[in-house]
């Protein structure tokens, strides 16, 4: 009987460990690679040809006396650095249920990136992709499932997730910051560390490669803001050779960045009600008591603030002067960005949310989302204030201050609910966040999802697109329906990316532009 149990027991632990761990397990041998701190030791798959080094650092442990400071270089090791596990995530709050994460835990200590290269002994060339994970700036990493590199890397391209600090560890201005600070300024401290991302990848990613001068980085929602950010900092813009951002940018007409002075004065409330006396007081303070004072407050969070380092002016102003990086854009959004919540089920309800809302401008708006239409309308109306006006306001930015080419699309395939989902939501169309896996065809990693044909048809069309953009500017190539370039007119053409992805009219734009200068007007 024991030896049977026994038996069993190793059965019902390889089942589980094929599945969870598969992608782990796959990886053949050792690998080892030169950066300038130091040599790293990886994994080469024998299925792939595709190498994989985790948890390498790429600056300082951002601890002690360099909390709230920007972040400063890795230190040398010596001999060998083991580079086969996720380094820790940034503390945060479990906030989304769709973040699979792969790291063993939460640290400040998290400056860590990723990379996977499909480099051949010797080889060097291959264009980079380096991508920012979501979270609204307060969740994420660089090790979620959804990121996975795996598959764009057997494209040809060499992909890097960095993690960033969040919330009130990455965001935190302050007078006292700021009068510390060898620029005036404070906060920001996680744009500050993908910039160093960006500029670790820059010095070393021939060690893997990779082309410095072929670098393109990407995201999602706070990911995509903060590539608009990179492309218009002077710590980046020059290090840039593409950018793609999937719904959200700082060139958001409702809610711009906001001046220094603001997210003193939040920093200031936060340590008034939470009983810090001081910075340093603050600085030394746990991890455990900061966090749960954040986490409790009334505050929201730390705002991203024009710091005079980082930002040296507004994004806008910036963009409107053609002075961000003059580089390939690819940018849309996903067709229902926030399906979620009460709406308006009646015409008269709609009219009253908007005349609420826009008590000077009801009429206006509803020529643009129809009151006969009350839950549509709403679903609109909140999805582009939201996240899509700043979308949209990035690719037009671009468009008319630079030569290079801009890319737009939407997202419609509707992703499915997860495996064993009692009762999932009907979506009324893409929801936000859903374009990730589809994009990096991470479909097979993200496998709690009840992936159908129509979904891989989409992922493998999507992941083609991306990987041509990455390659040369220009999603275009054999095999693909064609991808028109954004060009001027009253409905300039969109793509429309799901199982049957073709170009269409886009019959929305006197809407955005209508919103554009509805905000900004208000800001005057």
């Amino acid at each position: 009987m024991n030896r049977y149990r026994h038996l069993f027991l190793l059965a019902l632990l390889s089942c589980l460990t094929s599945g969870a761990g598969a992608q782990e397990l796959q990886f053949g041998f050792s690998v080892t690679t030169q950066v300038e701190n130091g040599t790293l030791e990886g994994e080469y798959s024998t299925r792939t040809g595709v190498q994989r080094y985790l948890g390498i650092p790429f600056a300082a442990p951002p601890t002690g006396e360099l909390r709230w400071q920007p972040p400063q270089p890795a230190t040398n090791w010596d001999g060998v650095r083991m580079a086969k596990e996720f380094g820790p995530r940034p503390v945060q709050r479990y906030v989304y249920d769709d973040m699979r994460f792969r790291s063993p835990s939460v640290s400040e200590d998290c400056l860590y990136l990723n990379v996977w290269t499909p480099a051949k002994a010797g080889e060097t060339g291959l264009p980079v992709l380096v991508y920012f994970y979501g979270g609204g700036f307060q969740a994420g990493s660089g090790d979620e499932r959804r990121y996975d590199g795996e598959t764009l890397a057997r494209e040809g391209v060499v992909v890097v997730t960095p993690n960033y600090r969040l919330n009130i560890f990455g965001f935190l201005a302050h007078p006292e910051l700021s009068a510390e600070s060898d620029y005036g300024g404070s906060g920001n401290y996680g744009l500050m560390d993908q910039a160093a991302a960006i500029q670790w990848v820059k010095d070393n990613i021939e060690a893997f490669g990779g082309d410095p001068d072929k670098i393109t980085i990407a995201g999602e929602s706070a990911g995509s803001m903060s590539v608009s950010a990179q492309t218009v900092s002077p710590l980046a813009r020059d290090l840039l050779a593409g950018a793609v951002g999937e719904s959200g940018s700082v060139v958001n007409p409702q809610r711009p960045v906001v001046a220094l002075e603001q997210g003193e004065q939040w920093g200031e409330r936060f340590l008034e009600a939470n009983d810090f006396a001081s910075l340093a007081d603050l600085r030394a303070a746990s991890t455990r008591r900061i966090y749960e004072a954040y986490n409790s407050g009334q505050l929201g969070g730390p705002p991203v603030v024009i710091d005079g380092h980082f930002f040296t002016e507004d994004p806008t102003a910036t963009m409107m002067n053609g002075d961000q990086a003059q580089v390939p854009l690819l940018v849309g959004w996903t067709s229902t960005e926030r399906p979620w919540g009460r709406f308006p089920e009646t015409e008269e309800a709609f009219r009253s949310l908007v005349a609420e809302q826009f008590p000077n401008r009801a009429e206006e708006l509803l020529e643009f989302y129809p009151a006969d239409q009350p839950t549509r309308s709403a679903i609109e109306l909140a999805s582009d204030t939201w996240i899509v006006l700043g979308t949209w306001n990035w690719a037009d930015l671009h468009r008319r201050n630079s030569d290079q080419p801009v890319y737009r699309y939407r997202f419609d395939q509707i992703r499915p609910p997860l495996k064993g989902q009692e009762h999932p939501m009907e979506m009324p169309g893409a929801a936000h966040a859903t374009d990730i896996e589809y994009f990096l065809n991470t479909l097979d990693v993200s496998d709690g999802y009840d992936w159908q044909e129509a979904d891989r048809k989409t992922a493998e069309t999507m992941l083609t697109y991306l990987a041509n953009f990455v390659k040369t500017g220009n999603p275009n190539g054999e095999g693909l329906p064609e991808w028109p370039a954004l060009s001027e007119g009253e409905t300039p053409e969109v793509m429309i990316l799901d199982a049957d992805s073709e170009a269409e009219p886009f019959q929305a734009e006197p809407r955005y532009r209508y919103l554009t200068k509805l905000y900004t007007e208000s800001r005057k």
